[in-house]
Order: C-alpha cells, then structure tokens, then sequence
C-alpha cells in the first residue's frame, strides 16, 4: 500500500513538473523562470532547494550521534550563507540582468576567469548532486523491502528527476517546488508531533539531548582542532555556497529585485527553524528506541541515514509513514531537480558557449537539455561509487567554490582595484593549495579548505597590488551594472553586454 501511494506522488510531481514545462518558450525561461516569479514561489523554491536530502536524514542523525557542534555547517553555515546572498549580492546580480552567476566573472574579469570559475562551480555540483539521487536511491530500495538493491534504485530515482527537469527547467522546478514545500512543511510537522509523543514528549525529548551534552554548541573540553574543524565546516557552507548557480537562479527568477532580497531570506529564516524539525524527529527516535544508537558503529559512514526510515518503517502507522516519506521524497526531488539544472546552465552558458558564441536561442536550448542529461549521468556515476554520508559530500562539494570562486567573487563586487589577474592568482592559488594541504596534511590543526580559502585571499591581493603581467579583462562593478542597465533599456535581454 505505502509503495502504491509514493508511486501516485512520484506520477504527480512528474505531471506538474511537465505541466509547468509548457511555460516555456527560450532559455531565460528556462534557466530563470522569465524574471517573474512572485515572493511566495520565490521563498518556496530558495526554502525546498535547500531543504534536502541531508537536511531530513543526514543532518538530523548527525545530531543524534554528535550535538550541535557536530552541525556547524547545516544548519547554521547554511543558512548565513542565504541571507548574506541577499543581502550583498541579490541587488547587484538582479541589475547586472545576468543569466548564470558565470556571466558576473566574465563581466568583472574576463572569459578566462569566466571558464576556471564556472568549472570549479560545475564540479562542486557532483557531491551535492549525489547526495540527493543517493538519498532518493536509498527510499526507493527501503520502500521496496529491499527487493530493488540500492544502484537499481539511485538510477531509476535519478531517471526520475531527470525526466520533469530536462523539459520545464526553471519554471518546472519552481511549480514543483511550490507544491513540494506544502508537503514538507505538513508531512514532517505531524510525524515531529507523533515520534515526540512517543518518546513522550517534547519536554523530555529537549531535556534528554541537554543532559546528553547535544545541545552544547561549544562543548568545555573542545580542544583547538575542533574549533578550526567548526570553523572550516561553517565556512565551507556560509561562504563557499555563495557563488552557486542555484542561489543564483533563486534570487534573479523573482519579479523583481525587492522580491529577489526578501525572498532570499525569508526562505532562509524559514529554512533554519524548519531544518529543526527532522534534528528534533530523529533525537525522539533515539530517546523512543536507544538500540538505534547501534548504527552509530556501523563500518559504513551511511548507515546512520537510516535513523528516520527504519523508525518510521518499524513503528509508525501507514498514515504517518506516507506523511514521513512524501516530505522525505519532496525534499530530495525539489533539491536534486535544482542541482542538475544549475551547473547545467553554468557550464553550457560560460564554459561551452564562449568557445561557440553563434549558438540560436533555440540550439542553446536544445544543448542546454543534452548538457543536462550527461551531467545527471556523471552525478549518478559519482553516487554509485561513493562511500560517504550525505552531509559530507554537500561539505565537499562547498569546499571547491570556497576556495576558488567565493573570493573573486566578493572581491569583484566591493573591490574596485580587483582585476584579472587578482582573480586568476585567487583561484590557482585557492583551489591548489587546498588539493595539496587536503592530499598530504588531511589531519593538521587548520583543515585544508580554510588553508586554501586564506591561500585565495592572499592570492587576489598579491596578484591585484603587484605589477600587471597580465591585463585586465573585464568592466568595474559600475561599467558592468550600467553596461546591463543600458542594455535592458534597448530591448536586450540576453547575454553579452558591450566589453
């Protein structure tokens, strides 16, 4: 009965997915929705973008077996780095009129840093991406009784997604994400409500996780490896999910740019308190059933996702289990749709096109659906081979634009002297030192990600302040604002504006 009813829902979101395809006519429809959606579809789609798959399974049982101080970088890191977004960028990237967050790096610097940024943008996208079509993989292979082994069902979970996003884009996974957020936020409220009461009561539940020490950000014995464990886990979401294409893509699809900062933030006030409720589902579980803290143990990292499913599977009645996993599958579906579209859109707009600028709008299109087909395909490669938790691939992922694409990015925004030659030093240098601190110093008291994110700071000082071997590229922050402005004026929505 459970798996006829998830079934129903997967044909649903299908059907709306295609449904909203029907929105659309060329490729800013596509990628953005037309620059037209209103504030509750816009904080809709920033909150069940990023209210995922590792938020509901691996972010919650994470908690269970480490605390707050376990989770530095989601909920926390994750939902700084929304409204720092709309706060210092989501004006800005509305007036520059720009289609992927790849065309800011062009217009600030250059098509050489355009390419080196979109593909470290690109690549971070794999981990995320996984994650999701892992978690859709593993409710599928659950909800079957196992009788569909786990890669036969990360693959036809992935066919799934694939299927409304490869023909409505943008507007699908905005329609699609509406209705999903309705059934997150109802689904996970009452079995919040049902798993508490059974480990009686919410009062209980708070009590226990405090006497346990989970709800101590800072626990007394933190020595200073954890502290720049912390720090490097927050700053790889608040800072290195910045410059992504789908933080982008939410903010400039609103109907305007007050919509674009309102909705960004809302959606990340909304996403911080709610990313509380499965913490709070999966710590009653543990207080309801302690033998579960056994998965803890468990040889493979990923056994603790299963906290959640296997609770709701062995204890729950049919009415909750189908509550538990619609908010479950609305969750990964309404982020895994976001996740191929965006570095689908980055690399066929800034790393394909500017080597074929003649393309139609219409064969733009069409290679923007071929070039999301073969990126769903590597992801799916990537999740059948992986071995670790959901939480630490999204981690991962952050980590590669942290070091090569945040600081370039900030820095062409509120640096006037930035350059191109700064913004090349910042990504070499970033991403590099990263890959090396992370291959032969993993364990140091300062983790590699911040190492690499210090090494790009110093990178775009030294290679702005120091003599230009290479010229500069690219417009002001003020050219490249004024340049789009003039261009929307004539009637130009598209991509190039005058260099």
């Amino acid at each position: 009965m459970l798996i006829t009813f998830v079934a129903l829902y997967i044909a649903l979101t299908i059907a709306i997915g295609l449904i909203a395809a029907r929105r659309v006519h060329g490729s800013r429809d596509y990628l953005v929705a037309g620059r037209s959606l209103p504030l509750y579809v816009n904080v809709a789609t920033v909150f069940a973008t990023w209210f995922g798959a590792e938020t509901v399974l691996s972010v919650s049982a994470t908690f269970a077996k480490d605390g707050l101080h376990g989770v530095p970088g989601d909920p926390f890191g994750a939902s700084v780095c929304l409204v720092l977004a709309a706060l210092l960028f989501a004006r800005l990237f509305y007036r520059m009129n720009l289609l992927t967050i790849g065309d800011f790096y062009r217009r600030r610097y250059g098509k050489l840093v355009e390419v080196m940024t979109s593909v470290a943008i690109v690549l971070s996208y794999l981990g995320w991406t996984s994650a999701q079509l892992t978690a859709l993989g593993l409710v599928i292979h659950l909800l079957s009784g196992g009788s569909i082994d786990l890669n036969t069902a990360i693959m036809g979970g992935a066919a799934v997604v694939l299927l409304y996003t490869v023909f409505g884009g943008m507007w699908s996974v905005a329609i699609t994400d509406l209705f999903q957020t309705v059934i997150i936020l109802v689904g996970l409220s009452l079995v919040a409500w049902l798993v508490g009461d059974m480990a009686g009561g919410p009062a209980k539940v708070i009590s226990q996780a405090a006497a346990d020490g989970k709800l101590t950000m800072f626990p007394a014995d933190l020595d200073a490896a954890g502290w720049w464990a912390m720090a490097g886990a927050f700053f790889a979401f608040a800072f290195g999910s910045i410059p992504q294409q789908d933080v982008f893509q939410r903010m400039t699809s609103a109907k305007d740019e007050n919509t674009a900062v309102r909705g960004t933030v809302i959606g990340g006030v909304v996403y911080f308190c709610f990313a509380f409720v499965p913490i709070y589902i999966a710590y009653s579980a543990l207080v309801a059933d302690p033998s579960i803290a056994a998965l803890f143990d468990a040889e493979d990292a990923r056994e603790i996702q299963r906290i959640l499913p296997d609770l709701v599977l062995g204890k729950m009645p049919l009415w909750a289990q189908i509550l538990f996993f619609g908010a479950l599958l609305s969750a990964i579906l309404s982020t895994a749709s976001g996740a191929l579209l965006a570095p689908t859109a980055t690399f066929t707009e800034n790393v394909l096109r500017p080597f074929v600028p003649r393309m139609s709008d219409r064969q733009f299109l069409l290679v923007l659906r071929l070039v999301l087909v073969i990126f769903t395909t590597c992801a799916l490669l990537f999740a059948l081979n992986s071995r670790s938790t959901m939480y630490e691939m999204v981690q991962t992922a952050y980590n590669v634009t942290l070091t090569g694409a945040f600081v370039p990015l900030f820095a062409g925004a509120y640096w006037k002297r930035a350059n191109t030659q700064g913004a090349l030093c910042a990504v070499v240098f970033g991403i590099g030192t990263w890959l090396v601190a992370d291959a032969v110093a993993a364990e140091a008291l300062i983790p590699p990600n911040l190492v690499g994110f210090f090494a790009s700071v110093i990178g775009m000082l030294l290679g702005t302040l120091a003599p230009q071997l290479l010229p500069h590229k690219g417009m002001s922050i003020e050219q490249a604002v004024h340049s789009a402005q003039a261009h929307t004026a004539h009637g130009h929505g598209r991509r190039h504006a005058p260099h």
